[in-house]
């Protein structure tokens, strides 16, 4: 028989496809990881994968600029938005706006991803999970307005029918006018998804989905330091992309996915998956970099004066299909039974871009009050990029007995990549086999409380820059980059308490290309530069008793950058951008007088971070209160939702992150105190 798939919410114990051990219970997995369903994302009011950082505390922001696409930061290092996010367990690109109207489930693990994919960056995986047809006939329209006239309307649409109700239907459509509090930056977004699937027999089922989806909006250009110094927040609603040529930028998606899957018997069964992404984005924003006067790239100038850059890459396509065949099955070796998976997973990606634009176009300040002619002419060359993958894995859980089991996977990736530049030079490819390993043991000290321990490498894999210039060894493959992962960790639950904690350390290794072409070191030998290592421990937990319910969690992050020749005074330091210690708290009370009514609040604070790789500057830690009313009342036959929220209550203003992003520092605020009212209402 097909295994049943069980929508849940936060209060049980989920699956999640991303551990790669999708058919095992979440709290039975020896792995940290995090699911945020529908209910949860509609209830916070999120729009975005950067809203979402609010519910754990390993997760946090990583350049996410509004109005751009999302940048994601777990256990303290960046994910890799061409390799670290999955869409239905298929690889896709994230260098897009993902709507999450249609999403059943966010869900995100933490750690080396070595088995899961074959090359990523060590922080963890995303896979969005798209919503399915309902058993019941499912009707909701959902309407939600936020100050200053953004607007939000929507509908979900579910069932199923036929003879025997062998066809099911999801419809989801949203469009949103776009008006933040933030100046300048309006726009508009719009989304329709259909999932749909054909039960053919009680051994086989054909699933099928796609969504198109179109924003545009201008993005938020980053402030900075001012000479040597770390100003004061500024007035959050202030975006220096203010020039009167800034154009939006513009993110259009089609995706979609074809999963057929039989039962061969009662303990054996396949699937086929495949997948197709196809993005095309103008990317287009009035670009502040660095203060020529002052000669300084990395910043602003000391007077808030800085360098204005007229930057469009227009009509950039992207395109990522793969396949994925896989057979999972129970078997018995004497007394150990094994729940053995093997998969194969081919992939392509293929990037086309035109030429660009980047010129100076003169000088802007931090008021916003400095006005440039544009200049868009297309003077600088893109990179066009093809790869192409093969994956072989296999996983096993070995359960010797009730309590004791052994958890092992590897996966050997072939890897095949070409690049060139959008005039024909600097024309690089290579091929390179990796192969990952990971290992788990984990024993149930009671039916309820779980303790293991893994062990596991992630892979990167990086080519030195084509420029015979700069680069002694250029357009080498760099071996790849073997990052390495020990946890230690323990679960317990039940329907009231739930509960998380893990010990980890992750050491990732790191080439000198990031250092020689921002301290313009020539000539350069691309190689090996040292490490980065993160040590940390993450406690999370929920509760809940009578109409009172609480979840949230604390990361303590160590992280260090180790053994740098390029840049020795880096040595020692915490990393840019990497808080030292983050709390996430949310609570929800129902007051009983009042049926249907809950009082919401959600707490989250990030510690001090450094803004610069010496890090003698440092940004100030900050706290943010958000608090929300949600009532719930049936209306006839129809169930209605009303929700009033205020984020950032306390109107606080503060540097919310400082990314180290294109050899240069920025400086992004907090949001300012935000109103929102919605209102669902389902059949």
């Amino acid at each position: 028989m097909l295994r049943p798939v069980v929508i849940t919410d936060r209060s049980a114990a989920p699956t999640a496809d991303v551990t790669g051990f999708g058919d095992v219970p979440l709290k039975d997995v020896p792995v940290s990881a995090t699911v945020i369903d529908s209910r949860s994302i509609e209830s916070s009011g999120a729009r975005r994968l950067a809203d979402l950082t609010q519910f754990d505390p390993s997760v946090t922001d990583a350049y996410n600029s509004p109005g751009y696409w999302d940048f994601l930061s777990i256990r303290g290092f960046t994910l890799d938005n061409r390799f670290n996010y999955r869409r239905e367990g298929l690889p896709v690109s994230a260098e897009t706006s993902v709507p999450l109207d249609n999403k059943e489930r966010v869900e995100i693990l933490k750690g080396t991803s070595g088995i899961q994919a074959g090359t990523s960056a060590p922080g963890g995986l995303v896979n969005y999970v798209v919503k399915r047809p309902t058993e019941n006939d499912l009707r909701k329209v959902r309407i939600e307005a936020t100050q200053r006239a953004s607007l939000l309307g929507a509908v979900d649409l579910g069932g199923r029918f036929g003879n025997e109700r062998a066809f099911g239907y999801r419809i989801n459509a949203a469009y949103e006018q776009l008006r933040p509090l933030m100046r300048n930056l309006g726009g508009e977004r719009h989304l329709f998804a259909v999932a749909a699937d054909w039960r053919i027999d009680r051994s086989s089922v054909l699933e099928g989905e796609f969504e198109l989806s179109r924003r545009t909006q201008p993005s938020q250009a980053g402030f900075s330091l001012l000479g040597s110094r770390l100003p004061a927040a500024p007035d959050p609603r202030l975006n220096l992309n203010n020039q009167p040529w800034s154009l939006p930028n513009v993110f259009e998606a089609a995706s979609g996915t074809l999963r057929y899957e039989r039962a061969i018997n009662t303990a054996w069964r396949w699937s086929a998956k495949l997948g197709t992404q196809q993005l095309k984005t103008d990317d287009r924003i009035a670009f502040p970099f660095g203060c020529s006067a002052e000669n300084n790239f990395d910043r602003y100038c000391s007077d808030g004066t800085y360098d204005l850059y007229d930057f469009r890459s227009e009509n950039e396509k992207r395109r990522q299909d793969a396949a994925a065949i896989d057979l999972k099955g129970k078997f018995a070796t004497g007394g150990v039974q094994h729940d053995l998976g093997v998969g194969l997973l081919a992939s392509r990606v293929r990037n086309r871009f035109q030429d660009a634009a980047f010129n100076y176009v003169g000088t802007g300040s931090v008021q916003g009050t400095l006005f440039t002619p544009a200049d868009p002419s297309l003077t600088d060359t893109n990179t066009n990029r093809d790869e192409r993958s093969l994956e072989f894995s296999v996983q096993d859980a070995i359960r010797f007995n009730d309590r004791l089991t052994g958890w092992l996977g590897v996966r050997h990736t072939q890897l095949d990549r070409d690049s060139v530049r959008t005039n024909g030079t600097r024309r690089s490819s290579y091929d390179q086999g990796i192969t990952t390993p990971w290992a788990a043991l984990s024993y149930k000290l009671t039916p309820a409380v779980t303790a293991y321990a893994n062990w596991g490498e992630g892979v990167e894999s990086q080519v030195v820059p084509n420029r015979p210039s700069q680069y002694t060894n250029a357009g080498v493959a760099l071996p790849a980059l073997k990052s390495r992962q020990w946890e230690l960790g323990a679960k317990g639950g039940t329907d009231t308490l739930g509960w998380q904690a893990a010990l980890f350390q992750v050491t990732r290794p790191v080439s000198n290309l990031d250092a020689c072409a921002r301290l313009f070191i020539t000539p350069c030998l691309g190689a090996y530069d040292g490490d980065q290592r993160h040590r940390g421990l993450e406690l999370t937990g929920r509760w809940s008793q009578g109409g009172l319910r609480l979840d949230g969690g604390v990361t303590l992050l160590d992280a260090e950058r180790r053994g740098s020749t390029a840049e020795p005074a880096t040595n020692g330091k915490r990393p840019v951008n990497v808080p030292e210690f983050v709390l996430r708290a949310n609570t929800a009370y129902r007051i009983a007088s009042v049926p249907g009514l809950e009082l919401q609040g959600r707490v989250s604070h990030e510690g001090s971070r450094p803004v610069l790789p010496d890090a003698s500057i440092t940004l100030p830690s900050w706290t943010r209160v958000d608090a929300a009313l949600r009532y719930e009342r049936r209306m006839g036959s129809v169930d209605t939702t009303w929700t009033l929220g205020v984020d950032n209550l306390l109107d606080r203003r503060y540097w919310r992150e400082s990314p180290y992003q294109f050899g240069h520092v920025y400086l992004y605020p907090g949001a300012p105190r935000t109103l929102r009212v919605g209102l669902s209402a389902a059949l």
